[in-house]
């Protein structure tokens, strides 16, 4: 997906990923203004995840989200 486009829509879409990662908390949600990159730094950091697999989960999140 854009990031243009994510950016733009990323208030609405803070209810979904804090459905999909829910020990984000909403502030950290916000901070990252739709930014992939940023969202997949704080699932790697918090869930302990490879780089590419939080990249490949914020992939998944925003193509199901279109």
């Amino acid at each position: 997906m854009n990031n243009d486009i994510v950016a733009g829509k990323w208030k609405q879409l803070t209810g979904k990923a804090k459905a999909a990662w829910g020990d984000l908390t909403d502030d950290e949600l916000t901070k990252t203004e739709g930014n992939a990159e940023r969202l997949a730094g704080l699932i790697q950091e918090r869930y302990g995840k490879t780089r590419d697999q939080a990249e490949k989960e914020v992939r998944d999140f925003f193509d199901h989200n279109r």
